[in-house]
């Protein structure tokens, strides 16, 4: 399925559905430069990728934020479930990003084996079972497919939870929307 990306660059290309609540203004302090709120508990709950080149303008004590390789929450469900039982948050955003390393993993499977034996000391052939076994729990093939899939996941699995797909660009650190 084709998705789009639809930027944000004024208040009035957030969706609807995003407007007068915690993702709309998520967009707005990243992408508007919004100033600051001062808030003393979470608003809402972001998965992102654990890719270092990633990083938000919002608030303190704004957000809980899990990350984890590609924005993949399907190992992080506890946490999920607590940041919204116990934590009280209503809202989800999951933050995919373009050059992420989770996609096409087989194709850096020498480079994280060779890794592993040179940076971590492990054997050769304990590096590349750990590969063989968890890679493909971990690739998430195309990013934007990836992330309406999650997105679409949890919004089963919490149903009266807001989940919304969002997209991050590395070279200007802006988010999309994804529709």
């Amino acid at each position: 399925m084709k998705h789009k990306i639809i930027p944000v660059t004024k208040k009035k290309d957030i969706p609807k559905e995003y407007c007068d609540n915690p993702i709309g203004l998520l967009l707005e302090y990243q992408n508007l430069d919004r100033p600051f709120e001062p808030y003393s508990e979470a608003q809402l709950l972001i998965g992102m990728c654990m890719d270092n080149r990633k990083h938000l303008h919002m608030p303190d004590n704004f957000a809980f934020i899990i990350r984890s390789g590609g924005a993949n929450l399907r190992y992080s469900e506890f946490k999920v479930s607590f940041a919204i039982s116990v934590g009280q948050v209503g809202h989800i955003v999951l933050i995919g990003h373009n050059h992420c390393g989770m996609v096409n993993l087989v194709s850096r499977k020498e480079e994280f084996i060779n890794g592993l034996v040179k940076r971590a000391g492990w054997k050769k052939e304990a590096a590349e079972e750990h590969f063989m076994n968890l890679a493909l729990m971990h690739e998430i093939g195309n990013e934007i497919d990836f992330i309406v899939s999650e997105t679409n996941r949890l919004r089963q699995r919490y149903p009266k939870i807001k989940v919304a797909p969002l997209y991050y660009r590395v070279e200007d650190n802006r988010l999309f929307c994804i529709c």
